[in-house]
Formats: C-alpha cells, sequence, structure tokens
C-alpha cells in the first residue's frame, strides 16, 4: 500500500513541479503587459475549467504535465487585432527572454526551497568532487579480510600482527600523502587504489609539519568482501598497509542558519553533476540498449517520469524520505537546465531565437538598415520535428529500460 502511496505522491510532485514551471511563463507574461489566453494543467478533454479575467484556467484529464498559451507566441498565432500589440514575438527582446527563463528558474526555485527543507530536517549528502587530502588518522595493524555490509559497519577478522606495516615504518596520524611510487596523489581514494594495485614494495612520499619525508613499505596481503547491485557478495584480494584515513562526512547536517550557504553549496555541487548528466546523455544510449536488451543496467542512466515513480515509490516503501525529495529536487534541476538547450521546441530554443534577431537586428543597425521581421518558424519545422522524433525515441527507450530493467536504489 505504501509503495503504491509513494508512486502516486511521487508523479503528483512531477506533474506539480510542471505546473509551477508553466505558471512561471505565466506570471512573467502577466507581469510584462502579454496577455495570457489560457493556462491548464494536463492535456485532452477539460474536466474544469474557470476564466478570472482575460485568462481560462482549468484542468484537463491527461495528468501529464500542462501548457501555458500566451497570445502571439509566434507571428503564426491567430490573434484580434485589439490584442496584436500584446502580442509575445513583437514585445521587446528583454521581456521575451524573462518569460522563457521563468518557467526554468520555478524549476531551479522550487528545487533549492527543497534543498533547504531536505538540509534542515535531514541534512544534505555531500556531492561534493573536490578532492580531499590523503592525511592519515590512524595507523593500525591489517586484518587478514574485512567484510563491508550495506547497513551496518563492516567487520574485520582478528589481525596477525600487532602493527601494520606503516606504523611499523614509522607513519604517523596527521602526516598527509601526497605520493605513491613519485606519482602524485590529490585525494586520499587515491592512496589506497595504488596500493592495492601495487605487486611490491611502495615509495610514500609524506607531508609532516611542511617537511617532507620518503617511507619505503611492503603491503600485506588482506581479502575485502562487498556486496553487489543484484544483493549478492564479491570477494577480491588486495593489499594494504594500515592506513586509515577520515574522508568527509557523507551526510552534511547543519545548525540554524547555516543550513543556508550549505544549501547554495549543496544547489552548486548539484548543478554542476546534472550538467555533466545532461552532456552525457547523449552517450547513454549504448547503455540503455544494453540494459533492454539483458546486460545490467548502469546506475548512472537515465530515467523516465514512470521510472522516477517507481523509485519514489520503493523510497516511499522503506521511509526514505531523503531519497524521495532529493530525487525530485534532481529531476527539478534536470529539467530546469534541459530546458534551456538551444533547440525547439525548448524554451532555450525559442530563447536562441530572440537571441539571433536581437544580434541581427544590432548588425543591421550598424549599417543603418531598419531590424528585420520575426525568424520564420516554418523554415525551422524540419529541424524541430527531427529534435522531437529524436527525444521521442529516448523517451521510448528510457521508458522501456525501467519496464525491463529499473534502476535498483534499495537492494
Amino acid at each position: 500500500m505504501s509503495f503504491a502511496l509513494g508512486v502516486a505522491l511521487f508523479a503528483a510532485a512531477l506533474l506539480l513541479s510542471v505546473a509551477l514551471h508553466e505558471c512561471g511563463h505565466m506570471w512573467a507574461a502577466q507581469a510584462t503587459g502579454m496577455k495570457v489566453r489560457r493556462y491548464f494543467v494536463g492535456f485532452g478533454p477539460t474536466v474544469w475549467s474557470t476564466r478570472r479575467g482575460e485568462t481560462e484556467y482549468g484542468v484537463k484529464a491527461l495528468p501529464l504535465g500542462g501548457f501555458c498559451d500566451i497570445a502571439g507566441m509566434t507571428p503564426y498565432d491567430e490573434i484580434s487585432d485589439e490584442d496584436r500589440p500584446r502580442a509575445m514575438y513583437l514585445q521587446k527582446p528583454w521581456k521575451r527572454l524573462v518569460v522563457l527563463f521563468a518557467g526554468p528558474a520555478q524549476n531551479f526555485i522550487l528545487g533549492f526551497v527543497l534543498v533547504v527543507i531536505v538540509g534542515a530536517i535531514l541534512g544534505l549528502p555531500n556531492i561534493s568532487n573536490d578532492p580531499v587530502p590523503a592525511t592519515v588518522s590512524k595507523v593500525d595493524c591489517v586484518p587478514g579480510s574485512t567484510t563491508y555490509f550495506t547497513d551496518k559497519a563492516p567487520q574485520s577478522t582478528p589481525c596477525t600482527a600487532a602493527a601494520g606495516p606503516a606504523q611499523i615504518a614509522g607513519l604517523q596520524a596527521g602526516d598527509t600523502i601526497v605520493a605513491v611510487n613519485g606519482e602524485s596523489v590529490s585525494d586520499y581514494s587515491q592512496v589506497s587504489e595504488k596500493i592495492a594495485d601495487s605487486t611490491g614494495p611502495v615509495a610514500l612520499t609524506v607531508d609532516r609539519d611542511g617537511t617532507q619525508r620518503e617511507f619505503t613499505i611492503t603491503p600485506q596481503p588482506s581479502k575485502v568482501t562487498a556486496p553487489t547491485r543484484d544483493g549478492g557478495t564479491e570477494t577480491q584480494q588486495t593489499r594494504k598497509v594500515g592506513i586509515e584515513f577520515s574522508p568527509p562526512p557523507s551526510i552534511n547536517h547543519y545548525d540554524g542558519l547555516a543550513v543556508i550557504p550549505g544549501s547554495f553549496s549543496f544547489t552548486g555541487d548539484l548543478f554542476v553533476a546534472t550538467w555533466d548528466a545532461l552532456l552525457s546523455l547523449p552517450t547513454k544510449v549504448s547503455a540503455l540498449w544494453t540494459a533492454v536488451t539483458g546486460g545490467e543496467r548502469a546506475a548512472d542512466t537515465p530515467v523516465s517520469v514512470y521510472g522516477a515513480s517507481v523509485m519514489g515509490g520503493k523510497a516511499v516503501e522503506r521511509g526514505a524520505w531523503d531519497t524521495f525529495l532529493l530525487l525530485l529536487i534532481s529531476i527539478n534541476f534536470f529539467l530546469g537546465l534541459f530546458n534551456l538547450v538551444p533547440l525547439l521546441p525548448l524554451d532555450g530554443g525559442h530563447m536562441a531565437i530572440v537571441g539571433y534577431e536581437k544580434a541581427r537586428n544590432t548588425v543591421r543597425g550598424w549599417f543603418g538598415r531598419a531590424a528585420g521581421g520575426p525568424v520564420d518558424y516554418l523554415k525551422l519545422m524540419p529541424i524541430t520535428y527531427a529534435v522531437v522524433i529524436i527525444m521521442g525515441g529516448f523517451m521510448v527507450l528510457t521508458v522501456t529500460a525501467d519496464i525491463i530493467n529499473p534502476i535498483q536504489l534499495f537492494q
């Protein structure tokens, strides 16, 4: 029951996100003097509507999004002579850009508000990619094996020696490892990887109180057992020297107003991650096809509205409201950035046309020529149709992958 409730709740939250996106366009258009003829949530037959002022507000039968009908969005829109001076395509470029950007801005605002709420109540995950110096927090013995779990602390077998190779060699807590075998390291994780990959003694360059020291250490073999994505376990032979680091906390908690700068920092990191994900979308086609044809589903592949709603349902089922909200936050930031891509029919495509018209008319003005007319949208229709077909195909592939081989957030 909680799963179904979670699916419905997440789907409703996504619909609200789209509705707020369209509200952004509507509010900006009304504020800049344009005429908004209709604002509807959903598509298809009208279920309910009412008119307030010059705008009809309503709900349609298919809750698959929404729309805001601004008079004269293109020169081909039918518009009365009375309303023509308020046509969107005849407005100053800055007004048109404000209206077009206001939609994605609502997704960003909603996402940030949710970030503050999550940060204040539950804390925010550390998603920063900034390197963490390899500063030693403890030197200890090397256990014969260590088992890692998803829901509790790792367990290690007793050590066969009282001290580990690093402690015997003279490393101390507070030392910062800056190089392994002469290769510089900028993050603590690189040290463990290089030691594990070594086949003999390793040379560690250590910064201790501003002075660099050299240590040659022979790692000891150790087994590591960790859970896999399919719910099983995998055991690997590795090499360790008995060094422990203090990585940054996985969750950052804030007191009082400290959540505000913390939320801005988290939002900046999330924007970077979302931008990288957006740029990598074309490269994910093969990974989605692999998932559809029976291969492993990569955790970083895109999800559809259906797949996200199922994830939201599973999060509610497990009581993981932080996961539910963070997933909703990520989707809002992605929707905002995706809509700014300069391709029709996205908001960014319309913004690109406004920018082109402004630049063209500026150049014409330099030569004493009159401003040119509006861009002919009909000439851009083949490109627009191609974009719609590509996006539609990608959406179908993503939905299929979410049905056949969904991403597993919880094991």
